[in-house]
Formats: structure tokens, C-alpha cells, sequence
């Protein structure tokens, strides 16, 4: 007998549970894109977007997905011919990787596995052997959802900065932003992307690419930028039109205004701090069913290299496939997949899932994922240890 009916749970790393105040903000008719309440919204989202961000500079937006905010990002960052040199600690660094080449810019990989941070002595050493400067932009990411690593963003600016080279600080806070502390401005951050999907609790449909004058001036050199992606009438319109070169996303818009007065009435911090423990709360459970015979593992060992808003997990092939079935179609729980963690011994990567846990989410709902997947484990017989949902709940109760 399935227990599944009922209230579904989407524990996925975006995209993520979608307020029930956000939906029915959007469950509208179409307004008026001329003049009223939509025009005057949109400055107001402009301003909340950069405080989530902590930063004074420009934030453009786009109609896209986060693959859209990588392509807008590169197309004002740098032109055929230039380079960009990508740190990677997983699947979403070669994939931006990957987009770069597609528009004619060199990627320079420096690879770091999938259960490392950034080394910031080889970012520079890489870019003092460009001696003719031709990378003009490091990419990292923040946190890599696929592998669950959080990287140290005030040590790439440091690896630039000791290596005297003039590249712009490109970071991916598609799965950090308003869940991992970010703060642009301070850490020297020149662009940043993120989109709606995840921390900011919007459906997909929404980009965004902040940047500083450094990065501005940037791409005030370069040869081509296509009309679309071009940042500066988005930051500087002259009409309403120009925010979004075209129609706005009208519907999305009035979710995300909902999303950030939500955002400001908790406060920054303190929504840093809620998924803080919400994730201590994760690992205190995993831990424990690690231990003795246990087989899960977090991916990432060091809990100040672990993002705080998705957990990359291993359980073997098949038992990883197989605990994610059940308690999707036994208990109403979807977990993420693995990506990008295939090994010879998985080559489909049937042995890693994630738990996502970021945006609106809180402690009653990750009781309720611990149980069901200790119900899942002890359903199918997969060992493991005790004590999971107690040491989880000791660590919600310490904070409280």
C-alpha cells in the first residue's frame, strides 16, 4: 500500500517549494505594461534584489533560466578569441564552461574534482602564465549543486588579486543566493548570476546578472554585444520595455516582489541562519546513518566546505536509485538525483542523490524528510545507523 497521497514534498535542489503567498500573488489576470502598478514595482524589485545580494551596484534582468544568466554573463564579459579560466568543482562549473566555448571564448579549466574547494595558489598561477592577459574573466562557483561544495568566494578575489592580473571575479550563486552567506561588495565580486528558482522561492523563468563599473567598463571594450543579452539598457532603460528588451514577465514579476517582501521581513541574516541549522540538522542525521554498518556518506567531508542549501549524498548502486523510488512513490518524497558523479563502478550514478533545502523551508519539513527516508532505508533493508531523526532534532532543539 502506497503512502503517498496527500501533500507532496519536492526536496529537490530547485527547483524549489513555491510559497503558497507567491503562487497566489501570480494567479492573476495580465496588468497593464504601460503605466500603474506594474512600472512602479519593478524599481522597488530592483533595490531588494541588490540587498539580497549585498551590494550597491547594477543588477540586470532577464527572461531565462540560470543557463541564461551564464550566457548573459559571458556575452558582456569577454568576445571571441578572449578566455576565461574556470574553476570547477563539478558538473554546473563545466557546464558554464561549456556555454563559454560556445560562444567562441576559450575555456582554461582548472580542475578540482568533485569533493574539493578551490586551491587559490593554482587560480593563480594560472593566470600569471597568461602573460598576455587574454583571460578576461574567472568563473566559480559559489556552490556547485551537484556536488554539494561551497567554495571560499574571498579567496578567489585574494588568488586574482596576488596574481596582479586585471580578469574579472565571475561567481554562480544560482544555488546559494538567500540561503548561503554572499556578500558582493565585500568579497570584491565583480558579476554574479543567480535566477528565481531556488533561494529567491519563484517558479523558473527568471535571471539575473549583477555587475560592478569595473565589469561595466569592461564590456564598454568589447567589440559586439548582442541586443538581447546586452546588460546596460536593462540597468539604465529609458522606457519600461528596456528592463526586459521587451515584454516583462508580468506574472513571475509580481511573485518575485511577494518573494522579497517575505525575504525582508525575516532578514537576510536571519534566513542565512535558518538554513544554517537546517543543514547541521541534515548531517547530524546523516552521520548517524553512517555509522557502524552504515553506508551513506556526504560527499563533501569537511562540514565549512558544505553548502547549506543542498546535501550531495552516496548510498552504493542500486540502493542510492532505489531509496529515492520509494520514498517518491511510497511516501510523497522526491529527492534530487546525482549529477556528474557517475564512477567506473556507477556509471549512471545510481549510487548518489541530493536532498535539497534551500528557500521556504523549516524544521517541520526536514523532520519530515529524515523520517521518510529512515522508513525508506529500513523498508528496503539498507544498513544503516541509528539515531538519526533524535540527533537531528537535538540539533533544531539547540538552536531554538
Amino acid at each position: 500500500m502506497s503512502l503517498a497521497n496527500g501533500q507532496s514534498y519536492l526536496a529537490i535542489p530547485g527547483p524549489s517549494v513555491v510559497p503558497e503567498a507567491v503562487l497566489r500573488s501570480m494567479h492573476r489576470s495580465s496588468p497593464n505594461i504601460y503605466e500603474g502598478e506594474l512600472v512602479e514595482m519593478v524599481p522597488t524589485i530592483i533595490s531588494d534584489l541588490r540587498y539580497v545580494a549585498r551590494t550597491d551596484h547594477n543588477v540586470a534582468v532577464y527572461i531565462a533560466n540560470g543557463h541564461g544568466a551564464w550566457e548573459a554573463a559571458l556575452a558582456n564579459m569577454a568576445g571571441p578569441g578572449d578566455t576565461a579560466l574556470v574553476a570547477a568543482t563539478g558538473q554546473f562549473a563545466h557546464s558554464w564552461a561549456e556555454m563559454a566555448e560556445t560562444l567562441g571564448i576559450k575555456a582554461e579549466i582548472v580542475e578540482f574534482g568533485t569533493r574539493s574547494t578551490i586551491d587559490p595558489t593554482r587560480i593563480s598561477a594560472a593566470l600569471r602564465a597568461d602573460k598576455a592577459q587574454r583571460i578576461k574573466a574567472v568563473l566559480v562557483t559559489h556552490v556547485d549543486t551537484s556536488t554539494s561544495i561551497k567554495n571560499d568566494i574571498k579567496e578567489a578575489r585574494a588568488a586574482i588579486d596576488a596574481a596582479d592580473h586585471p580578469a574579472l571575479l565571475a561567481v554562480d550563486c544560482i544555488a546559494s543566493l538567500c540561503c548561503d552567506v554572499f556578500e558582493m561588495d565585500a568579497w570584491g565580486v565583480d558579476v554574479m548570476v543567480a535566477a528565481s528558482q531556488k533561494g529567491l522561492m519563484v517558479p523558473p523563468g527568471l535571471a539575473f546578472v549583477y555587475f560592478n563599473e569595473k565589469a561595466a567598463e569592461q564590456q564598454y571594450a568589447l567589440e559586439r554585444v548582442s541586443s538581447y543579452w546586452n546588460w546596460q539598457q536593462r540597468v539604465s532603460p529609458e522606457g519600461f520595455y528596456q528592463y526586459f528588451c521587451g515584454t516583462a514577465p508580468t506574472l513571475h514579476l509580481y511573485g518575485l516582489r511577494t518573494a522579497l517582501d517575505m525575504i525582508k521581513a525575516e532578514g537576510i541574516e536571519a534566513i542565512w541562519s535558518r538554513h544554517k541549522v537546517l543543514a547541521q540538522a541534515i548531517w547530524a542525521a546523516v552521520d548517524c546513518w553512517g555509522s557502524g554498518a552504515g553506508k551513506m556518506r556526504m560527499n563533501v567531508q569537511n562540514p565549512q566546505h558544505r553548502s547549506h542549501a543542498v546535501t550531495a549524498l552516496h548510498l552504493g548502486a542500486p540502493d542510492g536509485k532505489k531509496l529515492r523510488r520509494w520514498v517518491e512513490h511510497e511516501a510523497g518524497l522526491t529527492l534530487g538525483i546525482g549529477l556528474g558523479m557517475s564512477t567506473p563502478d556507477d556509471p549512471n550514478g545510481d549510487g548518489f542523490f541530493r536532498f535539497g533545502h534551500m528557500g521556504h523551508v523549516n524544521a517541520q519539513m526536514i523532520m519530515g524528510l529524515l523520517g521518510t527516508v529512515e522508513a525508506g532505508l529500513c523498508a528496503l533493508d539498507i544498513p544503516h545507523g541509528s539515531g538519526a531523526v533524535e540527533a537531528a532534532a537535538r540539533v533544531m532543539a539547540s538552536a531554538s
